[in-house]
Parts: structure tokens; C-alpha cells; sequence
């Protein structure tokens, strides 16, 4: 890049606001959207709103006089060192040092502040403030202090493009066929799951729109979960609202007709040169990585989403396993960035998030795995004051053995399960998370150079976990203690995450493996979500040709079934519509899920093996493992570009972008130098 226009690229004015209203903003609209039957279905947890009052503050050093204009997302005053100004968008600085501060009022939407001048306009450097604590005197000079912390910024590098009007990109797509059904009722097949906004051309008269993820849905009036009713007395180009759908059946009323019917297909833009990739020998496990990348696309959207039907909103540990996906797939970091401020929230803490205890811990250690994969301190500098406070919540709720159990206010998820388990009490798999989370914070606290007691307090709880529910006998570690008593069965949950978390010493591992996880005796898991670490937990103990199996069976059992996205549930024992019930509806199941993907980070993180040893790829493994397959080839992301493997029976291959780099297969290490092809031979 040239000096002159490094100069020019500092010299940008952007848009600025107070950290984290944005993603709060933009979440209450986004998790607000879901609909059930036309009627509006609002998330019921807390929802916090932006400060509808910031200041933001900078002092410069002008060595002339110099012009800036001033706009923003609300109203303003605007002080010189103190001193209020006359209102005005357009103002003359002096020479010298000053300091220009900024108060802007916004009731709908998030204060934001565009500046922009020769050398004065805003960015990130600025200082922003909720509660500015200042007065000024007779002599116009300030006093006090305010709890001022570094403005956010993102691309809204135009004036005539301010935060508030945000939104994705749109495609217009036609339906692949149509079929008449009656006399007065059409079926329009658009090929696979989609999302967007229905258009319906030249509407005359009155009709009832039924959409489905699947035909049957489409055509039960009566049972699918969206549907809508168009006027032409009503103005619009399309339906305000988006849908999920593959089918959408369209009924008139008598003498209403209209000329054709199409879609705006809504989706996050994505760099797809710093993408990840995969094929391999088996065609099968190729259209297994194709729908989950695609299952993945669908759900990335302003925020990471659960489902694109139901219920389109963030949930924390849905959350955590599409960064991790999306790690391999996108490396979108500014969609993970928004997705953790978002489920955050502001202070005071109230609740867990989404009111659920484990996804609480999962969110503190989302901003772990974040750091890992990108060595971006500032983020996790920016969090830390409200993983404090979050942690503060939770310990003052653990028990007298500085345990953490259910409260009547909280949710105790861990899965959906098909066969009887409690949880009340003191659950084993929540303490393993808890640990999890305390030794996050001990890591952070150490980056961040901040003292605190929480590798001692994780060291404590592993101890008690431990000593707790370890069973000699069982090989296992048990499921509760409830009213005092310890709750003797064993599940796949605190014993996969017993391996995954390191609880589990590396004797310990194998003989959970053999104890629980490859034990038939012990009940399966039949949802995406919790396969996703079984199968990571098989990965880690070299099981790999199982976790093919088991892809093959599971993923593979969807696309016998027809699917086109991964679902929210799969369980090869139902058939027919049985596959798309769920919370006692016939069509309540997602059939595109963001946990349904899995297959994309178990492949890119186990077979073609790459994993950051140090954060932000700066140090990396590459660990590939073919199981039984013949060959294999792909892509993984990293900041600062690719790496690519190919990987035969008879020899490796990687080239990187970037990064230092050991390729690792059984015993041998070979380092891989920035872009400089290397091979090793089997």
C-alpha cells in the first residue's frame, strides 16, 4: 500500500457509536421478526435497548484552523473545551490544541456520529460515554470525569450510509415449478430450503399465502407454522416480512388473480476466495459438507440464528457452534463479533443468557475461542468488563459447595433427549461448563494483565468435580446429585465434555470411551447439537473412521430423506412426516438448523487437521487424517489467508498464505514455511 493512501485510508471519516448498542439495536429487530401463524412471537428473555443519551469526546492538535461537518443518527450539541456551541452542522476549529465534545440524543435508534474534515473526523479513536459525570464552570472549563471507553466503528464509511440502515444483500430468484392443486390453489416449488421475501406480481383481489419447509406443511392450512394474507388494496413490492421455505401454496379468493410469483433470496455477502473448501473420495461425504456449508449460509445472517423458521433467533449455544463452523467455513469474525455483544446484553445481569445456565458458560467460552482463532485482544478488552459482571451473576448463585444448580428462574437445558433424565440439582455436565468458564477467565484476566483468583477457583471446582461424580467403579463419571443424594446414571453429556474440556486425565479418557461414548448400552444422542461434540470427542481420541460412520449414517440418513438443509432433530426411526414433527406440532421441527452443520467443522478441524497453536494462526498444526478414505483435499480460512492440504494414501501436501506452520502425521513434523509448497510422503 502507497503512503499517500495509507494517509487517506486514516483520514476516513466512519460512523460511530457506543460499543455494543448497535448489535442490541439491530438484535431487538432481529429477534423480533419471528412469526407463528401471522402472529408476532417475541423471544422471552430480556431485551435490553441502546443508551439513548452517549457523549464521545477527542482532543486534537491543529497546527491551522480547519472546517468540519457534523452530522448523526438523532440530535446533538457540540462543545470546544467546554464551551457550548451555537447549533450548527458545519463548524470552523482554531489552531491549537482542543478538545471537541459531542452529546447526541436518539430515542429509536442507536446515537451514532459522522465528523468529517481535513484532518478531524471520526473513528474508533474516539471516546464515548453513557454517563459523562462532567459540569462545566463560569469559565467554560469541564470538570469531573465520565467512564469513557473506545467508540465502535464498523464499514459505514458514508455519510449517506449511517448504522440504523443496515441490512443484507437480496437476489431474485423464480420457483423452480409450480403445480395447480385446484380449481383456485397453487404450488410453487423453489428447489431447496430458501429465506427471503415472497413477491407476488399484478395482485388483484384477496389470497392466502401457506409456506413449508416441506410440501406437506405447504398444503396443511391448518397446521404450518407461516402464513399470510395479501390484499392488492394494500401497496408493496413484496412481503414485508421474510420466510423460511421451500414450497409456498397459494390460494385466491373468488375473482382475485395476479401474474406470476418469485422471491427476494436475502443473504450475508461472504468473501468466497477466503473460504474454506472440501472434497474428498467419497461423493457422499462431498454433498455432506455442500448442504452444511449451505445450511451455515442460511443461518449467517445479521447475527448467527438458530433456525430459519423457527425460531430465528440467537441462542448462545447454538451460537458457539457456528463460530466454530463458521471458523472453517467464512472466518465472517464481524458476524461473530455482533453475535456475542448481542446475546450479551448490558448490565445489570438479571438472568443467564437466553435465561438457559449452559449457555451462560458457553458464551464466556466463545470469547475464548474467538481469541484463539484471531488475536484479537481489543475484542476480548472490550468484553471483559461484562464477563465480569456476568461471572459476579453466576457466583452468586452457586451453593454452599460452590456449586452451580438450577434455580427456579433458569432454564437447565444440556439437550433435547428421548429417554428419561432429570435435571434438577447439582448436574454434573453444568459444574464441567462452569469449570470451563472460570478457567476462561483466568486466561482472559492473565492477556488483559489484570489480577483475579479464577485459576484457583476452576482448579477448586475440578477438584470437587472430581471427588464429586468420578466413579471408579463405572468407569464414568455420574449424572447429579439430587436432594443430597448422588444421582447414579450415566449419560453421554458430563463424560463427552469430561474429554473435550480436559477434566478427564488421558487414562481416564480411554476408559470413558470404552465405559460411555462406544458403550450401545448407554443412550444415544439423536440431535445435531449434542453429536456435534460427541463426534468431536471421538475425534480427539483418534476415532475417526467411527465419525465417518457415523456422518455417513446420520447426515447421510437426512439426504436419503430429502433434505436440502440440515435439520434441528434427526432420528432414523421415524418415518415418513414423523421427520418433520416436534414440540407437539406436525410441522414444528426446523428443517434448516445452524447446529445441523457440524460435519463442516469436524472435517476442517480433524481430517483435514488444522488448528491454531498459537492465537490467530501466528503458530498452527496441521494434523490430517484420512480414515478410510482414499484421498482428500481442502481449504481452511485464517487471518491471513489459506491453507490448503491434499492428502493421498502416499503423500501430503500443504501450502499456506501465511503463519508458521508443522505439519504433523503419527510421529513425524515437518515446519511449514509461508507460501512455499510442501510434501511428505506415507
Amino acid at each position: 500500500m502507497s503512503k499517500s493512501k495509507t494517509m487517506q485510508e486514516r483520514n476516513k471519516a466512519t460512523w460511530i457509536w457506543y460499543p455494543g448498542d448497535f448489535e442490541v439495536w439491530l438484535g431487538n429487530i432481529f429477534n423480533n421478526r419471528r412469526t407463528e401463524r401471522g402472529a408476532m412471537f417475541p423471544p422471552f428473555w430480556k431485551q435490553d435497548s441502546h443508551y439513548v443519551t452517549v457523549e464521545f469526546s477527542k482532543t486534537f492538535h491543529l497546527e491551522k484552523e480547519e472546517t468540519i461537518n457534523i452530522d448523526c443518527e438523532g440530535q446533538f450539541n457540540f462543545a470546544i473545551d467546554g464551551k457550548l456551541q451555537f447549533p450548527a452542522h458545519t463548524y470552523t476549529i482554531p489552531a491549537g490544541e482542543h478538545r471537541l465534545n459531542l452529546k447526541v440524543w436518539n430515542q429509536a435508534t442507536p446515537p451514532a456520529l459522522y465528523i468529517e474534515g481535513d484532518t478531524i473526523h471520526t473513528d474508533s479513536s474516539w471516546m464515548a460515554t453513557y454517563e459523562d459525570k462532567l459540569w462545566i464552570d463560569e469559565n467554560g472549563i469541564a470538570h469531573g470525569s465520565g467512564i469513557y471507553v473506545p467508540a465502535a466503528s464498523w464499514h459505514f464509511d458514508s455519510l449517506d450510509t449511517p448504522p440504523s440502515c443496515f441490512h443484507l444483500e437480496r437476489e431474485e430468484r423464480r420457483p423452480v415449478c409450480c403445480h395447480a392443486m385446484s380449481t383456485n390453489g397453487m404450488l410453487y416449488d423453489f428447489g431447496k430450503e430458501t429465506f427471503g421475501y415472497l413477491k407476488v406480481k399484478d395482485l388483484r383481489g384477496t389470497i392466502y399465502v401457506y409456506y413449508g419447509e416441506s410440501r406437506e406443511e405447504a398444503l396443511d392450512k391448518e397446521h404450518c407454522e407461516t402464513l399470510d394474507r395479501l390484499e392488492s388494496e394494500t401497496a408493496w413490492d413484496c412481503i414485508a416480512n421474510s420466510k423460511a421455505f421451500r414450497y409456498v401454496y397459494i390460494e385466491k379468493e373468488k375473482g382475485a388473480d395476479y401474474s406470476e410469483v418469485l422471491m427476494d433470496y436475502e443473504y450475508a455477502p461472504q468473501d468466497l476466495s477466503h473460504s474454506g473448501s472440501f472434497k474428498c473420495s467419497d461423493d457422499l461425504l462431498n454433498k455432506i459438507w455442500e448442504v452444511g456449508a449451505y445450511t451455515m449460509d442460511l443461518t449467517t445472517r445479521e447475527f448467527f440464528m438458530d433456525g430459519i423458521k423457527r425460531d430465528r433467533w440467537t441462542w448462545s449455544g447454538d451460537a458457539i457452534q457456528s463460530y466454530l463452523m463458521n471458523y472453517y467455513l467464512r472466518f465472517d469474525t464481524e458476524c461473530v463479533k455482533r453475535t456475542i455483544r448481542q446475546l450479551r446484553g448490558k448490565d445489570p445481569v438479571t438472568a443467564h443468557v437466553n435465561t438457559i445456565m449452559d449457555y451462560t458458560f458457553y458464551w464466556f467460552k466463545s470469547i475464548l475461542d474467538y481469541y484463539q482463532y484471531t488475536a484479537d485482544i481489543n475484542f476480548v478488552r472490550e468484553m471483559w468488563p461484562r464477563m465480569v459482571t456476568l461471572m459476579d451473576y453466576v457466583e452468586s448463585r452457586l451453593n454452599e459447595d460452590g456449586m452451580t444448580e438450577g434455580q427456579p428462574d433458569d432454564w437447565i437445558f444440556v439437550d433435547w433427549v428421548d429417554f428419561p433424565m432429570h435435571k434438577r440439582g447439582t448436574l454434573c455436565f453444568e459444574q464441567i461448563l462452569l469449570m470451563k468458564a472460570m478457567e476462561t477467565m483466568a486466561v482472559c484476566s492473565k492477556l488483559l494483565g489484570i489480577k483475579s483468583d479464577y485459576r484457583v477457583k476452576s482448579e477448586e471446582l475440578r477438584n470437587k468435580i472430581k471427588q464429586t461424580f468420578w466413579s471408579y467403579e463405572q468407569k464414568a463419571y455420574y449424572h447429579a446429585i439430587e436432594d443430597g443424594k448422588i444421582n447414579k446414571q450415566i449419560t453421554k453429556f458430563p463424560n463427552m465434555f469430561a474429554i473435550l474440556y480436559g477434566l478427564a486425565y488421558e487414562e481416564e479418557r480411554r476408559e470413558i470411551m470404552q465405559s460411555v461414548m462406544l458403550n450401545p448400552a448407554i443412550d444415544p444422542i439423536t440431535t445435531p447439537y449434542m453429536r456435534f461434540y460427541e463426534l468431536e470427542a471421538l475425534c480427539k481420541m483418534g476415532y475417526h473412521k467411527d465419525v465417518l460412520k457415523e456422518m455417513r449414517d446420520y447426515w447421510g440418513g437426512m439426504l436419503r430423506e430429502g433434505a436440502t438443509s440440515f435439520w434441528e432433530k434427526y432420528n432414523p426411526e421415524e418415518k415418513g412426516t414423523q421427520h418433520l414433527a416436534m414440540y407437539g406440532r406436525p410441522y414444528g421441527k426446523s428443517l434448516c438448523h445452524a447446529w445441523g452443520a457440524s460435519p463442516i467443522y469436524l472435517i476442517g478441524r480433524y481430517f483435514l487437521g488444522v488448528e491454531p497453536a498459537q492465537p490467530g494462526y501466528e503458530e498452527y498444526f496441521v494434523k490430517p487424517t484420512l480414515g478410510d478414505l482414499e484421498w482428500m483435499e481442502g481449504d481452511v480460512p485464517t487471518p491471513f489467508g489459506k491453507i490448503h492440504i491434499t492428502m493421498s494414501q502416499k503423500e501430503v501436501t500443504v501450502y499456506s498464505d501465511g503463519g508458521r506452520g508443522t505439519l504433523i502425521v503419527g510421529d513425524r513434523h515437518v515446519s511449514i514455511p509461508a507460501k512455499q509448497e510442501i510434501k511428505m510422503s506415507l
